[in-house]
């Protein structure tokens, strides 16, 4: 699959349980930090089970385009000899992101606080996305960036020669946000804080302190509050990166509305800060247990069984939740439609601006699939039709979005009806294995 070039047509339908175990790639998140942070440290940072999926191979591109030395050993290792704070050089051409939100976002924070100039673009669906709520905070160090109007790719960032340590309150949960600043605070000196009233997924404070930087983590009546001290000597690593949960969301969901289905999934971390899709289908009635449970590079781990549950029922889903599954809400609407009765979901305003509107995709998409769904700015309700009485036999429109398409690829395999997508191609930057791997279980997922 290729995330770029022709729309490559996908269609998945009913068929045989789904049984076997579901080997997902690497996590995403910490996959992209894994790199960035390998590439700030002084010394060779080793890598195990890396995701490769387009989107963090083209963040291994832009380190090396930053002068720090990445190779590739096969079979997910990788080294990355990094060129310590402050020490990336300004790339000669442009720094293309392709399809990645994390890789641009992070990328920029960790080289405003350098005094280099560095042009950013993406794909099409990347250069529509917001990037004013980083540029926004990274000026405070004293960088600058300039882009297309409202603060949309191809932009470019020059960064602070003189930056200055800031305290700076993230107006709205986003891991990237914060995981920015925490990155541009590693070149500028003193104390730089970030205060968070939502806690979002903690990879990047985590990884911080496994690479030798000072930070602290305190709750307050501001909310948590996270302190860093810059300009440190990172030390290199040696990092086994634990499987995805989002990616691992997709087999687990098929597995849990395909009928006679038992499907383990192993090694998938289970950082509480991503564990909410896990936790909601739990709440309603999902047979999804956790095996094994371990602790793996300094986060927990468990290997997780789902077996069919025919029997699931719609829930209001806490909006605290929210940044805890961000990315797993169009797969929960595909398993709230085969649930009895209504699945709300409140206080998801962030996925009005992911790689696409995903309210709306996913709204459009159920619906041509004959289920209700109601839709606000920030709130949608899926009214569940009960396993067995979801017609199917729609074509959804991926909108370059890797998890629109597998979304609705999963569905197809509880529809009365098969269900297509116009275009399977950006699969390939998160879960590039995802066709065979669905196949193996016995999944009727394939091109159209």
């Amino acid at each position: 699959m290729s995330g770029h070039g022709d729309p490559i047509p996908m269609m998945s339908q009913r068929g045989p349980a789904l049984c076997g175990e579901a080997h997902v790639p690497g996590d995403k998140s910490i996959s992209h930090r894994s790199l960035i942070l390998g590439a700030m440290a002084v010394g060779e940072t080793m890598i195990e089970g890396l995701l490769e999926g387009q989107d963090v191979l083209d963040t291994a591109k832009a380190m090396r385009a930053f002068g720090a030395e990445v190779t590739d050993h096969g079979q997910g290792r990788w080294s990355v000899h990094g060129v310590g704070v402050g020490g990336f050089a300004e790339p000669a051409g442009v720094i293309d992101c392709g399809n990645s939100g994390t890789g641009v976002r992070l990328i920029m924070g960790a080289m405003a606080t350098t005094p280099i100039t560095v042009t950013f673009t993406g794909d099409a669906s990347l250069c529509s996305r917001p990037m004013g709520r980083v540029t926004d905070p990274l000026a405070l160090f004293g960088a600058k960036a300039e882009g297309r109007e409202g603060g949309r790719l191809p932009m470019t960032i020059t960064g602070a020669k003189e930056p200055m340590p800031v305290r700076y309150t993230v107006p709205v949960p986003s891991a990237q946000v914060k995981s920015a600043v925490l990155l541009a605070g590693l070149g500028a000196p003193g104390q730089t804080v970030v205060i968070e009233q939502e806690a979002t997924r903690d990879h990047t404070e985590r990884m911080l302190a496994g690479f030798g930087a000072e930070i602290t983590v305190e709750e307050s009546d501001e909310g948590r509050v996270i302190t860093l001290t810059g300009q440190p000597e990172l030390r290199p690593q040696h990092i086994v990166v634990p499987r995805d949960p989002s990616s691992a969301a997709f087999p687990v969901c098929a597995a849990l509305i395909a009928e006679g289905s038992d499907v383990l999934v192993p090694n998938i971390g289970l950082n509480p800060t991503r564990a909410g899709l896990f936790e909601t289908l739990r709440e309603m009635g999902a047979d999804l247990t956790y095996e094994n449970p371990r602790e793996e590079g300094g986060e927990p781990v468990a290997d997780l069984r789902a077996k069919f549950s025919p029997d699931m029922k719609g829930i209001e889903v806490p909006p605290a939740r929210a940044a805890s599954m961000i990315d797993e809400y169009p797969v929960l609407s595909v398993v709230a439609a085969f649930a009895q009765g209504p699945t709300v979901m409140r206080g998801v305003k962030e996925l009005r601006v992911k790689e696409s509107d995903r309210i709306d995709a996913m709204a459009q998409g159920l619906r041509a699939a004959g289920v209700e769904v109601e839709e606000g700015e920030d709130w949608w309700i899926v009214h569940g039709r009960g396993h067995g009485n979801v017609p199917g036999g729609a074509t959804a429109e991926s909108r370059l979005d890797h998890r629109i398409a597998m979304s609705f690829l999963v569905m197809g395999l509880a529809t009365t009806e098969p269900m297509r997508v116009d275009d399977g191609g950006p699969i390939a930057t998160s879960f590039p294995v995802f066709e065979p791997l669905m196949t193996g279980l016995g999944a009727r997922v394939a091109r159209a």
